[in-house]
């Protein structure tokens, strides 16, 4: 079998040696072929998936690496499929990239492939954050756009984000017609470059003024600021799209002291100063922290690569840098704008804001207390703008956002935007201070003895392979057909089933439907508030548990107690559910 896997691999490659494909390529195709089986296997066993999304994947030569080839026919299939969806139109496009090695070499593809189709085609002059380039679709009335980005994942990998008309990235019907029409590029020939350059222009910092001026209209508190202005902010961009416009965003708000991680200042795909640039971790943030500590700051803020994930880090009473949570971001910057919104009078019964299922109660919990909606969406930017959009024209959007270290206020885009995001955690560290002489640190705890303390937690079960895979779905299958009936001596109340789209009443064994999307997930929630929701990853080998659990909370004093019992509640769940 093995024997049978590698004359097909041989043959490939061999296509490869033999067709329309650049020498260096070839070279490197050689050299594989002579010296190094089992990679040339995974660089041509399969071709590398265009999925809802895109594409993802590590770079090298190969139809499984992302190369100028693989990009090339994902790019094609695209345009073949836009000149089908509007014939008769100019179609107009938006390219962007982050810092990642050959991004701008892919983004430079890309536009002249599009261009070469008789498309528009608006090319950011350099990397820039991924929520400018969903903006910069809207803003130019683009048909679609590409960004070139894989966002927070380890230096050997790239992708291709395909967004669509309202600046989201594609949902459907579109995003399965456009992998239809790129399974049909089969030969490097049909992929159309070369021609028509003059249909490529450029975008500079002209067009991130437009983009920094609608962020700063997002401003709640401009007088808070002018009187902390000179607040000690610490800003890490890992090397990446954030470097610019985000301290350009802080300046714009009215912030005179951000302090820069030099260190990581540097553009630079190989990411040197972290092994995975994801400020959801500690270690990643470290370099930061370090800088806070010795500079004595109020605030720690950094964004991923491509800048649409915010992470934030805020000093507690004793003086240490405590790392927020995806959902302890959302929660504080969700509670800041519907605050301030109910202070200045903006609240009239027509707004609304979005949380993902897998994001904390707690932002259902603040959303009630001001009259607001709450939509529950599936996991993914994409929903969000999905429900903005439906919404258009009849409710206000205010913010939403996800677990996942994602962020969005106002609809001017439509992806998680870490520029506004980390504007908008300044600013409310300045209104805490300004308006309670509190620390935003502080003011997240007595939001817990307000609303409830949530606490949420989450493990990865990782299984490899197709053999993996299976055992995935049939983890699934168990668990639907015999649900755990109880979680730490609490019964189970409700269950809801997004692949069935109903939600039963464990008690009475009703069924009501769930207005959503079909998707392979499952959540449980039991008589004392706990929640615990099971997703298989969409793009890795994994199956993914969510746990919510909340407890009253009745004095700031009482915040490190009841914090340590609820970690140690979700460690028992995951013990009782044989996670650990």
């Amino acid at each position: 079998m093995a024997n049978e896997l590698e004359q097909q691999v041989l043959k490939k490659a061999q296509s490869w040696l033999e067709g329309n494909y650049d020498e260096a390529t070839k070279k490197q195709v050689k050299y594989l072929i002579d010296n190094d089986m089992k990679e040339l296997v995974e660089s041509f066993y399969k071709d590398l998936e265009f999925g809802t999304g895109g594409l993802r994947g590590i770079m090298g030569v190969g139809t499984n690496r992302m190369n100028i080839y693989t990009v090339g026919s994902a790019t094609q299939g695209l345009a073949n499929y836009l000149k089908k969806n509007f014939a008769g139109e100019q179609v107009r496009v938006a390219v962007a990239h982050d810092s990642r090695n050959n991004s701008r070499m892919f983004a430079e593809r890309v536009a002249d492939i599009f261009a070469s189709n008789g498309f528009e085609v608006y090319l950011f002059d350099a990397l820039r954050p991924t929520p400018e380039l969903s903006f910069a679709i809207r803003e130019l009335k683009c048909h679609s756009g590409v960004v070139i980005t894989a966002s927070h994942n380890p230096k050997e990998y790239n992708g291709y984000k395909a967004y669509w008309t309202d600046g989201a990235q594609v949902t459907p019907p579109h995003d399965k017609n456009i992998i239809d029409e790129v399974e049909k590029i089969t030969d490097v020939n049909m992929v159309l470059t070369g021609q028509h350059s003059e249909n490529i222009h450029t975008l500079d910092e002209k067009f991130d003024e437009i983009y920094l001026n609608r962020i700063h209209e997002l401003s709640l508190s401009p007088e808070s600021i002018a009187k902390y202005h000179d607040m000690k902010i610490v800003y890490s961009p890992m090397h990446g799209a954030g470097v610019r416009l985000v301290p350009a965003s802080l300046r714009k708000f009215g912030f005179t002291n951000v302090i820069m991680v030099k260190e990581q200042a540097v553009i630079d795909g190989n990411f040197p100063t972290v092994e995975s640039p994801n400020p959801e971790e500690r270690k990643t943030m470290s370099m930061a922290i370090d800088l806070a500590a010795r500079e004595g700051a109020d605030l720690v803020l950094a964004t991923d690569p491509d800048s649409d994930r915010i992470g934030v880090a805020l000093r507690n009473k004793q003086g240490e840098y405590v790392l927020l949570n995806g959902n302890q971001t959302l929660v504080l910057l969700m509670s800041y704008q519907l605050t301030r919104w109910a202070e200045r009078g903006e609240l009239d019964g027509n707004q609304y804001v979005v949380k993902t299922i897998v994001t904390s109660q707690m932002a259902n919990a603040v959303a009630e207390h001001f009259g607001v909606k709450c939509y529950d969406c599936l996991t993914g930017f994409k929903y969000i703008a999905k429900i903005i959009r439906e919404n258009e024209g009849k409710a206000k959007y205010i913010g939403g956002g996800e677990e996942s270290f994602g962020y969005l206020a106002g609809d001017y885009v439509r992806d998680k935007d870490a520029v506004s995001a980390c504007s908008l955690a300044a600013e409310a560290a300045a209104w805490a201070r300004d308006t309670m002489g509190l620390t935003l640190y502080e003011w997240l705890q007595e939001l817990y003895v307000k609303y409830g303390f949530y606490r949420e937690g989450l493990v990865s079960v990782v299984r490899k392979g197709k053999e993996g895979a299976e055992q995935i779905q049939q983890m699934m299958v168990d668990f639907r057909a015999n649900p755990p009936k109880m979680i730490l001596g609490s019964p189970i109340v409700k269950i809801n089933d997004f692949q069935t789209l109903e939600a039963t009443d464990v008690k009475t064994g009703a069924k009501t439907p769930i207005e959503q999307d079909r998707s392979n997930v499952l959540q449980w929630f039991t008589e004392d508030g706990t929640k615990v929701s099971v997703r298989p990853s969409g793009t890795e080998p994994k199956i993914k548990f969510y746990f919510g659990v909340k407890a009253p909370l009745a004095s700031v004093e009482e915040f490190d107690v009841t914090l340590a019992a609820l970690d140690a509640k979700i460690e028992k769940i995951k013990e009782e559910l044989k996670l650990v």
